[in-house]
């Protein structure tokens, strides 16, 4: 519902769709949806709203978010076999990550969420997608509210005011084939009836919370296709517009896996099978075929790249030159947050392409564009995309998820406007520095590298860690 009496913030640069703009008055409703633009405007006489001195950017999205994983960051980087003869891999970390898994309570997963959402707002993200697969007691027994785990992502979310997307996960097998769940998996795990009812409490909870939600199959290994139909028809009974998350094509042992049991790779079979359109993101993909490029690019389907996940996890490159090339849309992820910096992520990926082509400046738009203007405004229009939200741009009918850039910092002295987003992303390493301040639907909840609940949200955290180290 609109305010009776509009809040009003006044920008003195601001990032627009239509590129900087300077003394521009926003308008937005008690939601924080922006109502109104005014470009090159005084500020009104006796302005009762907020005035924000730095220069303005889009808030960015982080699409693919597994929130207890956090916690157990930094905590995988030894052989994952005790000899240290085996070739460590994601498998390997796998097993690491189920033991971690484990012993995580309802409490323990707000903590941990709070933390994580408290640090993506201090770097820049405004909105998650929550690929949330933690559903059940230690024991694979449903607690007494079946969906309490997530309404504990929806309490993180409102602790640390960032813009959540709830992507429940589908999870029924341990492989292709139907194969039976293991052991480490056990918390994870729905039938098609089960997973149908924690879809109708997630409903209900996103409209208390205020908040938005999709559905997460885990991967094909994990599902198969009656589960995919009935996980998307279930989906579409309550919304013809939520999103479809789905992991794919992430390992090359996957791939192999699928080409053993369907006969075709993963998402040459999704393709033929399911017709994933532009509500649908595929998260990795990081092994395609060209082929595969051109179905993803041709669908308008997402792809979420998580580049230093894929990276820590020695998964693969997305060839997103190739798909760039045929106007393919993408967005990033920080996944099992080895890194929470959008910077680090769209970096990266620049890097990565100017590696394969022994070249630089791989991802503009043209000669003379901006580098680091297109990764920012690419990834965070792909992101709005892939959750179905009205964020990843300023503008009329969208969210105020705005972030102030501090120009008192060192990393944008002598820099012109057309500059900062190069700078921001490729010069400075503090992000905190940079960032003056962060607004989600037009509240401040981050100021000079301070979230608004900073003391108790590291507390609760700290108390759980503490409590999961010794159990």
């Amino acid at each position: 519902m609109t305010s009776i009496h509009p809040q009003q913030i006044f920008a003195k640069s601001i990032l627009l769709a239509d590129g900087w703009q300077e003394n521009v008055l926003l308008e937005h409703d008690s939601n924080g949806v922006i109502t109104k633009i005014k470009p090159q405007t005084e500020k009104p006489a006796n302005f009762s709203g907020k005035v924000i001195d730095g220069a303005v950017i889009p808030g960015m999205v982080n699409n693919h978010s597994h929130a207890f994983q956090w916690a157990m960051a930094g905590l995988g980087e030894v052989s994952g076999e005790a000899s240290g003869s085996s070739k460590d891999s994601f498998w390997t970390w796998r097993k690491a990550m189920y033991g971690f898994v484990e012993n995580i309570e309802p409490e323990d997963l707000n903590h941990i969420a709070s933390a994580l959402y408290m640090q993506m707002l201090k770097a820049g993200y405004t909105s998650v997608g929550e690929f949330h697969y933690l559903h059940h007691d230690k024991n694979a027994g449903f607690y007494e509210n079946p969906a309490e785990m997530s309404m504990q992502i929806f309490e993180a979310g409102k602790n640390s005011g960032i813009d959540v997307t709830l992507l429940p996960v589908f999870y029924r097998y341990s492989g292709f084939g139907a194969q039976a769940p293991n052991d480490g998996q056990k918390r994870f795990i729905h039938s098609q009836d089960d997973y149908g009812h924690l879809l109708e409490q997630v409903h209900l909870l996103s409209s208390e919370y205020n908040q938005s939600y999709g559905i997460a199959p885990h991967s094909l290994r994990a599902v198969d296709k009656s589960d995919l139909e009935f996980a998307v028809k279930a989906l579409r009974s309550h919304s013809e517009t939520a999103p479809v998350h789905i992991h794919i094509a992430e390992q090359t042992k996957e791939v192999d896996d699928c080409v053993s049991h369907y006969g075709q790779r993963p998402v040459e079979w999704l393709y033929d099978n399911l017709s994933p359109d532009d509500k649908w993101c595929l998260i990795h993909a990081t092994h395609l075929t060209d082929g595969e490029v051109k179905s993803i690019a041709e669908s308008k389907a997402v792809v979420s790249i998580c580049t230093t996940t894929e990276a820590n996890l020695g998964d693969g490159f997305f060839p997103v030159l190739d798909y760039k090339a045929q106007g393919g849309r993408w967005s990033v992820g920080s996944d099992s947050h080895i890194s929470v910096n959008a910077i680090e992520e769209l970096r990266w990926l620049e890097y990565q392409q100017r590696l394969r082509e022994h070249s630089r400046t791989v991802l503009v738009d043209g000669a003379n564009s901006s580098t680091g203007h297109w990764l920012w405004t690419q990834a965070a229009q792909g992101g709005a995309q892939s959750l179905q939200q009205p964020v990843g741009q300023i503008g009329v009918g969208y969210k105020a998820n705005l972030v102030e850039l501090n120009l008192n910092s060192m990393t944008f002295v002598g820099k012109s406007q057309q500059q900062l987003l190069d700078a921001f992303i490729f010069n400075h390493q503090f992000v905190n520095d940079a960032i003056a301040s962060v607004w989600v639907r037009g509240q401040k909840v981050v100021e000079h590298g301070e979230h608004a609940s900073q003391g108790i949200i590291e507390q609760n955290f700290k108390t759980s860690l503490g409590r999961l180290q010794t159990s």
